[in-house]
């Protein structure tokens, strides 16, 4: 980075990735890299993603419906 982005009072920025032990070569810090940012960028999207709403269909309090009955309005109230 040159100095003239930098401003003077800004501080030393720590790195984010720091090798600590073996030797990694430049092939394998970029695929670690790759991999970080593409778990990061998913972390992002999905706190910004609104909620689904859920679909009734699978709904447990479905299974305890009674057994159709016939006759007069039983259809419509079958639904419910």
């Amino acid at each position: 980075m040159s100095d003239e982005t930098q401003t003077p009072d800004a501080p030393e920025q720590q790195p984010l990735l720091r090798v600590v032990k073996g030797d990694p070569t430049p092939e394998e810090l970029a695929a670690l890299v790759a991999v970080i940012a593409a778990r990061n960028a998913a972390a992002a999207a999905a706190q910004v993603d609104e909620p689904q709403p859920r679909s009734q269909w699978g709904h447990p309090t479905r299974q305890h419906r009674t057994v159709h009955r016939s006759g007069r309005g039983q259809w419509r109230a079958s639904a419910w």
